[in-house]
């Protein structure tokens, strides 16, 4: 099983970004599938969940608005779409399968 998100990189407050996590070794397209956070010196905090067919997403309150999760079964990838960037948002975003983290990639918003 094998999660890779890619995307993150340095943008300026009110940017956008968009995550991609490349999934492998499980059955992806039946697989509810979550992004997860963790600021400098934070504990990792949850962002967003979709459901399997795509069907149903939740996002955490601090990002409810600007972060839209989706996904592409045929091609076994999760996305996260992230506007109005703020400093708050400086992270290192991680994919999350049921059971497999991925390695995360690193957000940083600043000016």
């Amino acid at each position: 099983e094998q999660l890779v998100e890619s995307g993150g990189g340095l943008v300026q407050p009110g940017g956008s970004l968009r995550l991609s996590c490349a999934a492998s070794g499980f059955p992806f397209s039946r697989s509810t599938m979550r992004w997860y956070r963790q600021a400098p010196g934070k504990e990792r905090e949850w962002v967003a969940v979709i459901t399997s067919y795509g069907d149903s997403t939740d996002y955490a309150d601090s990002v409810k608005g600007r972060f839209t999760i989706s996904r592409d079964n045929a091609k076994n990838t999760l996305y996260l779409q992230m506007n109005s960037l703020k400093p708050d948002d400086t992270a290192v975003y991680y994919c999350k399968s049921p059971t497999y983290w991925g390695k995360g990639t690193l957000v940083t918003v600043s000016s």
